[in-house]
């Protein structure tokens, strides 16, 4: 097929097989990427719960730590009475700092001031410091407990704060804070496989595992929330920086699909950014949140991969249908040519069966046609050889009429007897013309050789006797037989022997030899004359339709064509050439029957 041809056939299909494949890859990305996702969420989930459980264990060791603070009573007595104990509550809870491993730990009056703290003997002491600015102290002033976390003004350093009222006769004289650090937390999760952050109830990162994204926010603050912010001094007057995570779409309830700006710098020197899928769970009544982060990056570049591969796979499996219809179409098409061919063939058959049959039936009229144009040839032969015996008949009947009137019977007797003899060789030579002149079947049998060479010299007797021919006959009666037409043979001989008629009708003496003979299997006859021969022109056209030396009134030329044919009929063949004695010698070969068979 031409490349023509196949883009006239195929041009749509092409097109259609891209686009096939383009929604298989397109449908296998999005299935790829949404199985991918899931299992990214499983993992991602099953991280969260391991890191809430890590960080509610950290924060939960301290919760009930400030109100344990209440139960001593020299706190009591320093808050609710004022009695002079500041040094002895001061050393007791730095010792407490000491063996809790908290950052530091401090009681406050009803008015907000420190008037009591485990740093009392450094140079950054909290005590004499108003807190009342502090949310965990407004909280616990009211009676409930305090939680925030945030950056010390005195230190700078980040911490959580716990915060407990202390009560005095049912009423609340004082509050008890103790700040916690994160840090070891937090340099646990910075070797873990995926960040993870901790944002407070203003959107604020205050825990990550990458350091640099601590107090950022997770979108830009409104101006009047910054200097909110910036007035309550909880994270100290940080710039409080946008992370860059921007929101992608929803893939679940609590999963999200966030992209993280580039300039989110990581310790070390390399930049964490690109897709994540974000899952996020709150952190109790803290009012945080834990976010964890799992890239998806890599599952997208998974997710295309597989649709490429689909798409491959869809195209490639078009293709192999596209052959296969072409391949059913060539086969169908040949299947159709071959159908066709075989009934032009079948056509074909019936017209050579018919074209045969007609062939055979002109065939047949033809050899009769030269049955009759031989019986025409001598029939003037046989007219003489006929009117002789009727002028006989004519004299024989007035003798014996006459004899009978005299009453000489005996001789009436003999001249009837002489009739009747004359009769009987007149019916022979009308039946052998009638059986010469009949139509054969051409079916093929044995054929006594002899009979039928006899019955050809018997048609010709009279040119024979006229022309004074010396016939020679060398086949015996019953040895030799050939599997043929009876009928068609003597016509075959008929044919030959007048020919050599003609050949030697003007030779001083002529003869005719007749042989035949029986040669591996087949049956051997020979017509040999005293003629001039054949001259070497004859002999390249002997056999050849209307081809003749005689005069135009002796013949058309047909009587060696048909003979030669009625031979090939029988499986024999008929040849003509030169005896080495001079004249001319015609040899016909039959195939002879198998043992047994007899005419």
């Amino acid at each position: 097929m031409s490349i023509a041809s196949f883009v006239r056939k195929y041009g749509l299909l092409l097109p259609g097989l891209a686009a096939v494949a383009l929604v298989v890859g397109l449908a296998g990305f999005r299935i790829s990427e949404t199985l991918g996702l899931a299992e990214l969420q499983r993992t991602g989930t099953q991280r969260l719960e391991l890191y809430a459980t890590s960080l509610n264990r950290q924060i939960d060791k301290y919760a009930y730590f400030p109100a344990t603070l209440g139960l001593e009573r020299d706190v009591i007595d320093l808050i609710a009475h004022g009695k002079p104990l500041t040094d002895t509550v001061n050393r007791y809870l730095e010792q407490l700092n000491l063996r809790a491993g908290t950052l530091s730990i401090y009681l406050l009056d009803r008015g907000g001031h420190v008037v009591a703290a485990s740093n009392w003997n450094r140079p950054d002491s909290f005590i004499g410091e108003d807190l009342s600015y502090r949310s965990y102290f407004n909280d616990s002033i009211k009676g409930r407990p305090g939680r925030l976390f945030g950056i010390g003004t005195t230190r700078g350093e980040p911490g959580y704060y716990l915060s407990s009222p202390l009560l005095a006769n049912g009423a609340v004289v004082g509050v008890a804070a103790v700040k916690v650090s994160l840090e070891q937390l937090e340099q646990s999760w910075a070797t873990v496989e995926v960040p993870v952050i901790v944002t407070d109830q203003n959107g604020v990162v205050i825990l990550a595992s990458v350091p640099s994204w601590k107090f950022t926010t997770l979108r830009p603050l409104p101006d009047q929330e910054r200097r909110r912010l910036e007035r309550s001094l909880q994270y100290n007057a940080r710039p409080l920086p946008s992370l860059g995570l921007r929101r992608e779409e929803a893939f679940s309830e609590n999963a999200t699909l966030v992209r993280l700006a580039p300039s989110a710098d990581v310790d070390g020197g390399f930049k964490l950014s690109g897709n994540f899928l974000a899952q996020t769970a709150p952190m109790g009544d803290t009012g945080w949140s834990l976010t964890v982060l799992s890239p998806a990056g890599e599952i997208g570049a998974i997710a295309w991969t597989r649709a490429a591969l689909a798409a491959i796979a869809s195209a490639f499996v078009g293709i192999v249908l596209v052959l296969l219809d072409q391949r059913r179409r060539h086969l169908h098409d040949q299947l159709r040519a071959r159908e066709a061919l075989q009934r032009a063939h079948d056509e074909l058959e019936r017209k050579v069966e018919e074209r045969t049959r007609t062939l055979r039936a002109a065939q047949d009229e033809l050899v009769h046609a030269a049955k009759l144009a031989t019986i025409g040839q001598i029939s003037a032969g046989l007219a003489h050889e006929i009117n002789q015996p009727l002028a006989a008949l004519r004299t024989l009947s007035g003798n014996a009429v006459k004899f009978l009137r005299r009453g000489d019977v005996a001789t009436a007797e003999s001249n009837l007897y002489r009739i009747g003899g004359i009769v009987d060789g007149l019916g022979a030579l009308t039946n052998q013309l009638k059986s010469f002149a009949r139509k054969s079947s051409g079916t093929p049998g044995p054929v006594d050789v002899r009979r039928a060479v006899d019955n050809a010299l018997f048609l010709l007797d009279q040119r024979l006797r006229r022309a004074n021919v010396a016939v020679s006959t060398e086949i015996g009666t019953g040895e030799i037989t050939a599997l043929c037409d009876a009928n068609r043979l003597e016509q075959v001989m008929v044919n030959l022997i007048a020919n050599a008629l003609d050949a030697i009708e003007n030779a001083a003496s002529p003869a005719l030899r007749l042989r035949g003979w029986r040669e591996d299997g087949r049956a051997v006859i020979e017509v040999h004359d005293n003629g001039p021969g054949l001259p070497e022109h004859v002999r390249e056209h002997l056999f050849e339709p209307f081809f003749t030396t005689k005069e135009s009134n002796r013949g058309l030329g047909l009587g060696l064509a048909i003979s030669s044919e009625i031979v090939h009929h029988f499986g024999g063949t008929l040849t003509g050439a030169n005896h080495p004695q001079g004249g001319a010698i015609f040899t016909v070969v039959l195939p002879a029957p198998g043992i047994g068979e007899t005419p």
